[in-house]
């Protein structure tokens, strides 16, 4: 065989195909390495409301899907209840092109633009942030971790002062209290589902809120925002891969009675990236799937437990404020 044959045979076999199970765990690599990166995200207004929001969602190989939404981003101005268009389009030429039905648009320069039926739009690319993101901890509250050890966790580890998704629990427990705390799912853009991202913030060792790459899906209870088996999240708040979110949670025990019996599920507040998601929420099992803690409820305090599901998550300044401890 000749050399040439020889190379065009080991170019288009699978073992010297893109690398589909890539995985980037820090933005600034993952903009330099993969075109589609940079072209991933938000368009839109990012202080007030204006009549369309697009969600534009990295697939691999220069494929994307463009989520579009009536009257603007999720927290500034789209619900659940306004039109959401999906759309798919492909990059070529530093150019990525939308075609479907009444929509053409197009992205470059870190623009969107097109028309949606007899509207025209030109959306800039904007990052949001949460407005409680690298929010202190107030006074009296217990610092679990702060990039500086994982003392205060069992199975702890850090990487880079970040808290990593090792199946980790606090040591210390807690009853009715508030928690904050910050996570970055990775960039998977192969990956799909629930392989993309995955990990889990569980209260009191039973009950979940999940912790994702769902950016642009439609806010289901298996993904972030959502209470695994039990709620959906009241919109998709979740950002995109590599930005740093937050949830801030108000957990209330459940209420027991003088001889221990339980008078009340436990209720929880919950919200994703400083939008509420879920409120006064009932709790109305004893556990939501792959829970380290099961069982009758006691009366008494219960950890926090992030969850390993394979996935290069990472966690940063989780602080709980007790109102009842153990």
């Amino acid at each position: 065989m000749k050399p040439i044959a020889l190379l065009l045979i080991l170019a288009l076999s699978p073992a010297f195909a893109a690398d589909k199970s890539k995985t980037w765990t820090d933005p600034d690599t993952a903009r330099q390495e993969d075109p589609d990166f940079p072209v991933q995200g938000e368009y839109g207004k990012d202080e007030s409301e204006s009549s369309l929001g697009v969600q534009v969602v990295a697939l691999g190989d220069g494929n994307f899907d463009a989520y579009f939404l009536e009257g603007g981003l999720p927290g500034l101005g789209w619900t659940k209840e306004k039109d959401r268009t999906v759309v798919t389009g492909k990059r070529k030429d530093g150019v990525v092109t939308f075609s479907g039905k009444e929509l053409h648009a197009v992205i470059e320069n870190s623009r969107i633009s097109g028309s949606f039926g007899s509207a025209e739009f030109d959306l800039p690319r904007i990052e949001r942030t949460s407005p409680t993101l690298g929010m202190k901890p107030p006074e009296g509250a217990v610092v679990l971790f702060d990039g500086t050890s994982v003392e205060g966790w069992e199975n702890g580890k850090m990487e880079n002062g970040l808290l990593a998704a090792t199946g980790t629990t606090s040591v210390k427990t807690f009853k009715d209290c508030t928690i904050h705390l910050e996570f970055r799912t990775p960039y998977k853009p192969h990956a799909r589902g629930q392989g993309r991202g995955n990990s889990g913030v569980y209260y009191g060792g039973r009950w979940e809120t999940q912790v994702l790459d769902s950016f642009g899906l439609e806010g289901k209870m298996n993904e972030t925002g959502g209470i695994y088996s039990i709620a959906e999240p009241r919109l998709n708040m979740c950002l995109p891969p590599l930005t740093w979110q937050t949830y801030d949670v108000e957990m209330v025990s459940a209420k027991f009675d003088e001889q221990g019996n339980r008078t009340a599920w436990p209720r929880i507040t919950v919200k994703l990236n400083g939008v509420l998601v879920h409120e006064d929420q009932e709790l109305n099992k004893t556990h939501t799937t792959a829970a380290p803690v099961k069982g009758e409820i006691k009366d008494e305090g219960s950890p926090i437990f992030l969850q390993n599901h394979g996935n290069p998550v990472f966690f940063r300044n989780i602080w709980v404020l007790p109102r009842g401890s153990s």
